[in-house]
């Protein structure tokens, strides 16, 4: 898959989806808007995927943000940290950096691409129908010393190939951001349906190219603290900020 912008990044997100509610202001950094919402992306079955983005009022101006309109935007998936009941959740959102003129119903609708590091031992699993799985978790460098914590799940020989992975591993990858809903059963019995995010990996490899070792580190002790919940909620500064600025919130 050819890079999905001109931006030089690690971390490069493409969707063309459809409106599924009318932005929620979200915060502000440096006085400038942040509003979040959900798109639907169609997958190449009757399935869709409904994924939530995070736009600044300023690109908002551009084009008409109402439910039912179909928008391509470019961006980078980014996580943050949310307590919840005394739990740290993982938060998953794709940060909108450009928005296209006009749909582009020519390029695949949903696309993906990161470069980090492994930063939990893959977890390899298989299903009752014997279909091979494997989960791992990568850490995205981005400016000011920040990092995006990326759930991944790999699938036949990508998903042996994952299970062979160390922690600190470099790799490279390409697929979908893809939603599921789950459900979670508490200590009383009851039931709860979450949603999670995370990249169905079409391309895994390594990559081989010389780090910075302190930068490396710094990652990986990081992530270390990162929690295994993934869900969606009320967007924070520590992911979004006006022209990437630092925020006030690590």
């Amino acid at each position: 898959m050819d890079k999905l912008n001109t931006m030089n990044s690690n971390n490069t997100v493409y969707l063309t989806g459809t409106i599924m509610k009318a932005p929620d202001y979200s915060h502000e950094v440096y006085g400038e808007g942040f509003y979040e919402t959900t798109l639907s992306v169609a997958r190449l079955s009757d399935q869709t995927d409904i994924i939530p983005i995070t736009i600044s009022e300023r690109l908002m101006t551009s084009i008409p943000f109402e439910i039912g309109n179909v928008i391509s935007v470019r961006g980078q998936f980014r996580s943050y940290n949310k307590t919840t009941d005394g739990r740290s959740k993982l938060m998953l959102t794709v940060f909108v950096r450009e928005i296209d003129e006009k749909p582009n119903h020519a390029m695949n609708p949903n696309q993906i691409e990161i470069s980090g590091f492994l930063c939990k031992d893959p977890v390899f699993r298989t299903t009752p129908f014997r279909r091979e799985i494997c989960d791992i978790l990568v850490a995205v460098n981005r400016a000011y010393k920040k990092s995006d914590y990326i759930p991944c799940i790999a699938w036949g020989r990508n998903a042996r190939f994952a299970s062979s992975l160390k922690i600190g591993s470099h790799v490279d990858l390409c697929g979908r951001i893809q939603s599921r809903e789950y459900q979670k059963q508490f200590t009383d019995g009851s039931l709860d349906v979450r949603t999670a995010y995370e990249i169905s990996i079409a391309r895994l490899s390594i990559n081989n190219t010389p780090i910075d070792v302190s930068v490396e580190g710094q990652t990986l002790s990081m992530c270390e603290d990162q929690s295994e919940d993934i869900c969606f909620g009320q967007q924070i500064e520590s992911c979004c900020g006006a022209d990437d600025q630092p925020s006030t919130i690590d």
